[in-house]
């Protein structure tokens, strides 16, 4: 049976999506199976955080996103503690406030200018692998075939169960209710959010008039998640909670929640690999999941490219699930702290949480980190190499990251060097900082670094295990 395509990506969210822009880029035929035949207007995730901007700017698509939505340059995250993220060093220091259908529409097309064919309707119901490549059996008796398979669909992702990859972890006890409504006396606040002995009620508003609307309410947190939210019942715990129902007009769209901690406990099997939310689910308490998932994206895609060109060095693509699952690791355990502070049943441990984040709050070096953690500016992946950089996220200075805009590797230099570098950027930088040479990464990481000005010769060995072909320039 002939191929389909290179790739076939199973889930047309926000990873999916993003993860068919980086493999169409790279000149792999890529096609998106999505089984909603129509597109949804739920709207689930709503924060952008600094490092998703960053790599969405690498790829000329920020400032699109940067057009739907509300900037947040603050956070609470107790009662009584703010923190500022203009502490961080980027061009996007903030929460950006964006309906995550808004998010999809940018990235969706520019998959489809860049080729991605997007098959709605498509229901994977069978999954088989062989040394080849890998055979999707579709509802209605259709077969789909690539090299590989990529599983963006979902917390209850049919890929995931197929390839029989546990997704380990648990659910939490407390059940929360998710509206979108238009508010008549919005907080002065972006960000609002207010706790009580009643529970805790959260609103953030997406810029065109709407706002998500988050409840949990002590008194109804047992309800039956089939049993529909009433507007009634969302004014009601407002009011008690916050004071105020802040003036809430009939919902669009309600839904009664119950979040999950689970994590795949691989992102790779064969030639099918996990990313986003069939990787990992979490509390929607601190906006990560979009985020994490867009990531994922970015870190598998030039990988995934690199071995369908048999370009790709041995230990590449599994460097995905070593890079990746200790992030979603992370990011499980501070959604987790975000639940526990918000949602916590104990009061005493809720007060003294709360007391530690203040005191942590107090002091410059701690906030940084904070504030990098959550943002994402923070990540770093495993070291393949000496310098202190590698493995760790480029600034984007001078606006280097518009040089990763082709999806290609981008050697950064003090001084001029020649090098004959099909598939990398060569950018002078004299004022590039920790370094005196630097090969960044599609994904915008460290993949190695000189301290000094290395001869083109040298420069060619020591980044070809990354960048196969590289050869020094020679003269006529």
């Amino acid at each position: 049976m002939t191929n389909s395509a290179d790739v076939i990506v199973v889930g047309a969210g926000p990873t999916g999506l993003a993860l068919a822009c980086e493999l169409a880029l790279a000149g792999v035929r890529c096609r998106l199976l999505e089984r909603r035949a129509e597109e949804s207007n739920i709207t689930r995730a709503f924060a952008v955080h600094a490092r998703t901007l960053e790599l969405l700017d690498a790829r000329g698509l920020a400032d699109e996103v940067l057009l739907h939505g509300v900037r947040v340059d603050s956070v609470a995250p107790v009662p009584g503690a703010s923190l500022d993220l203009d502490i961080l060093d980027t061009r996007y220091p903030m929460i950006f406030i964006a309906p995550q259908s808004a998010t999809e529409k940018v990235l969706e097309a520019r998959a489809i200018q860049l080729g991605v064919e997007i098959v709605r309707g498509a229901v994977v119901t069978g999954l088989r692998q062989d040394p080849d490549g890998v055979s999707l059996d579709l509802a209605g008796g259709g077969v789909e075939r690539a090299r590989y398979v990529v599983g963006c669909d979902g917390a209850h992702s049919t890929v995931r169960r197929l390839i029989g990859v546990d997704f380990a972890g648990k659910q939490y006890e407390t059940h929360i209710m998710l509206a979108d409504a238009r508010l008549s006396e919005p907080p002065p606040e972006a960000m609002f959010a207010r706790t009580s002995t009643e529970g805790a009620v959260i609103s953030v508003p997406f810029g065109d008039g709407w706002f998500r609307i988050i409840a949990w309410d002590r008194r109804r947190d047992r309800v039956p998640l089939s049993e529909p939210v009433t507007y009634d019942e969302m004014r009601d715990a407002f009011q008690r909670i916050a004071g105020s129902d802040l003036g809430m007009g009939q919902p669009r769209w309600s839904t009664r929640f119950l979040s999950e901690r689970r994590q795949a406990a691989h992102y790779r099997a064969g030639r099918v690999f996990l990313a986003g939310d069939a990787a990992h689910v979490h509390s929607p308490l601190g906006g990560q999941g979009m985020n994490t998932g867009i990531q994922d994206a970015m870190n598998l895609g030039w990988k995934l490219a690199a071995a369908v060109q048999g370009t790709a060095a041995p230990w590449l693509l599994d460097s995905y699930e070593s890079e990746r699952h200790p992030v979603g690791e992370q990011v499980l355990r501070l959604s987790d702290t975000f639940n526990r502070l918000v949602l916590g049943q104990s009061r005493v441990r809720n007060v003294l949480q709360a007391f530690v984040i203040r005191s942590i709050l107090r002091f410059h070096r701690t906030r940084l980190a904070m504030a990098a953690r959550m943002s994402g500016i923070g990540i770093a992946y495993p070291a393949r190499g000496g310098h202190r950089l590698t493995g760790r996220r480029m600034p984007d200075v001078e606006r280097l990251y518009t040089h990763l805009r082709d999806g290609r590797f981008v050697l950064a230099v003090r001084s001029p060097l020649e090098l004959a570098l099909p598939s990398v950027n060569v950018v002078l930088r004299p004022t590039l900082p920790g370094a005196a040479m630097v090969l960044i990464r599609p994904d915008g990481y460290v993949a190695w670094a000189s301290g000094t000005m290395l001869t083109a010769a040298d420069t060619a060995a020591a980044i070809a295990s990354w960048c196969p072909g590289v050869r020094a320039a020679t003269t006529p």
